[in-house]
């Protein structure tokens, strides 16, 4: 059932840049999803999705007229920090099928032209090949990412586990006809599923097709499964098809996490195996500088890298103080380029080693030591 309803704002503005995605700005254009994939947490009772999930979609029809108005840099008294407009959002895949009528995506994409930001799009509908025109403007005149999500390259599991998506084998292909427009894509393998997808030789078949696809990068992620109706139809789900393996979700997700994260000894050992895979297939493991060095600001550009750097040296089960610097940057009133490394020394939980790191990113705009480990 489709419900048309009126929103009072779209942009969802994040209190610090998002490393993962490199954006400051997340936003739904529908709610409700039907590509009804088994493991969303979207369909978890704490994002206050109405209805069935998979079934009943909300439709924000004055989307893009918040927008206008959200986006236009006449209406702020200061200006929006520049980094990737983020369209795909988490309780919905922008180019699900009730976009083929709404264009709610499109009419998004040519606002993100005509103001100037670059996009960054996350979906599994090769449907986004439609704004394949715009897509090559945006990244002709800011930039412009396409990434497609997975849990596995077998186009077997994926019809069980996602009923309404584009195969794999279809979003690889889709990949390749980005990457010869000269559109940069990623792969957000996320999430693996436990006993499902997260062997040794299922991650690597996946990351191997990425990379002859001609992936830039690769995001990676275990499923949450919250109590529910995510962890309920989840379960269904696992006991209709993968009937063997039922018990086994109730161990590993067994300690009560608010979030739905699964047993943190399971983290460690799956994000060790995709570490060493990607290593050896030399994909990087999170998105690299020169696909945001040249917009973000300096505050903005210190803070990602270093968070890029905690999680790669966390791969490695290497303790670190890299995250909590970022932290504590991200905290900070003044521009960091102004700053000298003294001062910069003198911030609370920077020491002169990750001080000097600090100023080559100020400076250079990467870190060659991040370079190195992605």
């Amino acid at each position: 059932m489709i419900n048309e309803t009126q929103a009072k704002s779209i942009l969802r503005k994040h209190k610090k840049i998002d490393s993962w995605f490199l954006t400051h700005y997340g936003l739904n254009l529908y709610r409700g999803c039907i590509h009804n994939c088994a493991y969303c947490d979207g369909r978890s009772e704490t994002y206050r999705v109405e209805g069935d999930f998979g079934k009943d979609i909300e439709v924000k029809t004055n989307a893009i007229e918040i927008l206008t108005k959200e986006l236009d840099p006449a209406r702020k008294r200061s200006p929006m920090p520049k980094s990737y407009m983020m369209l795909g959002g988490g309780v919905s895949d922008s180019y699900q099928p009730v976009e083929k009528k709404y264009e709610l995506a499109r009419k998004t994409l040519e606002l993100i032209h005509k103001f100037n930001y670059p996009v960054h799009i996350l979906t599994k509908s090769t449907f986004v090949e439609r704004d394949m025109d715009l897509i090559k403007k945006i990244n002709q005149q800011s930039r412009a990412i396409v990434s497609y999500s997975f849990s596995s390259a077998s186009d077997n599991i994926s019809k069980a586990l996602e009923p309404g998506v584009s195969s794999p084998s279809e979003r690889l292909a889709s990949i390749r006809k980005f990457k010869q427009n000269g559109i940069a894509c990623g792969m957000f393998l996320m999430p693996i599923i436990p006993m499902i997808t997260d062997n040794p030789k299922m991650i690597e078949d996946t990351l191997r097709k990425g990379k002859e696809a001609g992936i830039d990068f690769v995001i990676f992620g275990t499923m949450t499964l919250k109590e529910g109706r995510q962890k309920d139809y989840f379960m269904n789900v696992v006991d209709k098809f993968f009937p063997d393996f039922s018990t086994s979700f109730d161990i590993l997700y067994e300690h009560n996490d608010k979030w739905g994260g699964v047993n943190p000894d399971y983290y460690t050992s799956a994000s060790q195996i995709f570490d060493t895979i990607a290593t050896k297939l030399r994909i990087p493991k999170r998105i690299p500088p020169y696909l945001y060095r040249n917009f973000l600001n300096k505050n903005d550009l210190v803070v990602v890298m270093l968070e890029h750097l905690d999680y790669l040296m966390k791969l490695k089960n290497r303790q670190n103080p890299y995250g909590y610097a970022a932290y504590k940057i991200s905290q900070i009133d003044q521009e960091i380029k102004n700053l000298s490394i003294k001062e910069i020394s003198g911030i609370n939980g920077i020491g002169p080693v990750t001080a000097k790191i600090i100023e080559e990113i100020i400076y250079s705009g990467t870190s060659k030591y991040l370079e190195n480990m992605l």
